[in-house]
């Protein structure tokens, strides 16, 4: 950070990686191969980025903070054409313009945009078998959370649709500078399936979007109509007219949608 004149920027959420004793921890998880495409989003300081770049045949870095360009440049000029640096906003990046494509994503997430980054992920790059990613913990145990739990959602519903999530273990707040005040987890997103329709998503939104209504009564408020039609399609999938979308499983959702069409 000194060679560099790096200070990290509170307003984009930057914990930078600086402890090398995660990098196993992260590499064995990823199951990393030589022939992989990796793409890695919020390169910071070039740690991760670097250990990824020597593992893997072609490393993708997309990192919104122009300033920690020398840094990255620094970590990735070695490995030539097998890295390339996107120096974009990856919420507005098209992951699916990426040459070669990704087939996995390992990434330390910035805290505020993880959620949306998988799951951008998983929706655009439909050949990717594996997420790989350090967030916060309850960002972590949302995209895992079970249905009837409290923190269950929408993004639990829309990650599990494509994936088996697993928060593999807790990861040390001293492994990043600045020291969060959160605790951060270590993530993993198997892929099971191909990313869900527009109208399942739009579901899911939809079901959500009131949680303390019926589902049927969610769904009514985006979509006029629709109550006695929902309520019939819930029974018909074994749930009650009346069930909270906090209720359904992700497949619970997918067979929902099919019921609507």
């Amino acid at each position: 950070m000194r060679e560099f004149g790096v200070r990290p920027n509170r307003e984009l959420g930057q914990n930078f990686l600086v402890d090398d004793n995660i990098l196993g921890v992260i590499g064995r998880a990823a199951e990393l191969a030589p022939d992989d495409a990796v793409l890695e989003v919020g390169g910071g300081l070039g740690v991760l980025s670097e250990y990824l770049a020597e593992r893997v045949a072609h490393l993708h870095v997309v990192e919104v903070d122009r300033s920690l360009e020398p840094a990255l440049r620094d970590a990735l000029d070695p490995f030539g054409e097998r890295a390339t640096l996107h120096l974009a906003d990856a919420v507005q990046l098209d992951f699916g313009s990426l040459h070669p494509p990704p087939n996995k994503v390992v990434a330390n997430l910035p805290y505020g945009v993880a959620a949306t980054v998988i799951l951008k992920a998983l929706e655009e790059l439909p050949d990717t078998e594996l997420v790989v990613a350090m967030v916060q913990r309850e960002v972590g145990e949302r995209l895992a959370a079970a249905p009837g739990s409290k923190i269950y959602g929408a993004t639990s519903v829309l990650a599990q649709l494509s994936a088996e999530v697993k928060v593999l273990r807790k990861v040390s707040a001293n492994v990043f500078h600045p020291v969060p005040n959160v605790e951060s987890a270590l993530v993993l997103l198997r892929r099971v399936a191909p990313p869900p329709e527009a109208a399942i998503v739009e579901l899911v939104h939809d079901g959500f979007a009131h949680r303390r209504k019926a589902l049927a009564g969610s769904l009514a408020l985006a979509h006029p109509g629709i109550r006695e039609r929902a309520r019939a399609a819930l029974e018909q999938i074994g749930q009650p007219a009346d069930a909270r979308a906090e209720r359904l499983s992700p497949s619970d959702f997918a067979d929902l949608a099919e019921r609507l069409r």
